[in-house]
């Protein structure tokens, strides 16, 4: 495993990261999800990979990822080895307080969260979305505060707008309060318009990107017309706002990853994880396995170095889209 620091922060992060949405209680919306014993395999492969950063969400599983996570993190290592990462943003119950990014809501859900993962503090602490209906002082501010309280150690952010993005990290250095070291975006060879705006803030403000989907649910890791797994069965074709989550053109890009994967002798989700890896904001990618090769192909991805001409191949058909899930 390779190791790296989170942006420009001090903090070490393996350079894959154990993406938690994948266990929980198996609910009617959410059978793929693992429970205790079925999640075990994964999170010993995990810690014998070296692979040392998990991140997890109030949300996931209906807060059952946490609770998963939690004893975990007791039974097959320790506190002190693992960077823990968790978020804050969707409904967790009636009334105030129970979603969004208010100072009500952020002193709550952290609380909240680190009585599910039975912890003292969480390394990186997430907003999972922008919230509009919040003044961003008091957002930055509630955020800065539980980690003066020591909570939490480092705050990150997901998937917004960069100007929203933008206007949080300024209010946050107008006033000397914590800025967040860490964006979590969707990318990957079907989703690269976070490289218009996003990527762009980002390296100069010297935060690290933890891309999700770098597989776009599994899309990227068979040809075209073997798509359909168990996951990716019961994944819509739009997000919320009825926005496309891929488009036609997409099969020449598979296309484009199954030669150059056949050409090198590796699983095409390799070549796909290798791609994203190459990006110089990309800090830690999150792969979120369900199966013992997830891990496998993910830490291989580190040792693939693409080309110039493969990058072109793999690059060369993507046509822009609106992005997705915020």
């Amino acid at each position: 495993m390779e190791y790296t620091r989170l942006g420009n922060s001090g903090l070490q992060v393996s350079r894959i990261a154990l993406g938690c949405m994948s266990f929980g209680d198996p609910s009617e919306k959410q059978p793929w999800t693992l429970d205790d014993v079925n999640a075990e395999p994964i999170f010993r492969q995990a810690v014998e990979l070296g692979i040392t950063f998990w991140d997890t969400a109030n949300i996931y599983g209906l807060s059952t990822s946490e609770e998963i996570v939690g004893r975990a993190l007791k039974k097959y290592t320790r506190r002190a080895d693992v960077v823990l990462a968790t978020k804050v943003w969707y409904r967790m119950h009636d009334g105030p307080g129970g979603a969004g990014l208010s100072r009500k809501a952020v002193l709550e859900q952290i609380d909240a969260s680190l009585r599910r993962l039975d912890v003292d503090y969480v390394d990186l602490y997430q907003i999972h979305r922008f919230d509009p209906t919040s003044p961003v002082e008091e957002t930055m501010e509630a955020l800065h505060d539980i980690v003066k309280a020591g909570k939490v150690r480092y705050l990150g952010a997901s998937s917004m707008w960069a100007w929203q993005f933008s206007k949080m990290q300024y209010t946050a250095q107008l006033h000397g309060w914590t800025k967040f070291v860490s964006m979590q975006n969707q990318y990957s060879l079907l989703h690269r318009e976070e490289e218009r705006e996003m990527f762009g803030l980002l390296a100069d403000q010297g935060v690290g990107s933890v891309p999700w989907s770098l597989l776009a649910a599994g899309l990227l890791t068979r040809p075209w017309g073997e798509r359909r797994t168990g996951r990716a069965t019961s994944n819509p074709t739009t997000d919320l706002q009825g926005r496309p989550l891929f488009l036609d053109s997409d099969e020449a890009i598979l296309a484009a990853v199954a030669r150059v994967a056949e050409n090198r002798g590796v699983p095409m989700a390799r070549i796909a994880m290798a791609w994203v890896l190459q990006n110089p904001v990309v800090s830690a990618p999150i792969v979120g396995a369900t199966k013992p090769h997830h891990l496998t192909d993910a830490a291989a991805a580190l040792d693939i170095r693409l080309t110039d001409d493969e990058i072109d191949a793999l690059q060369e058909h993507y046509a822009p889209r609106r992005p997705t899930y915020f």
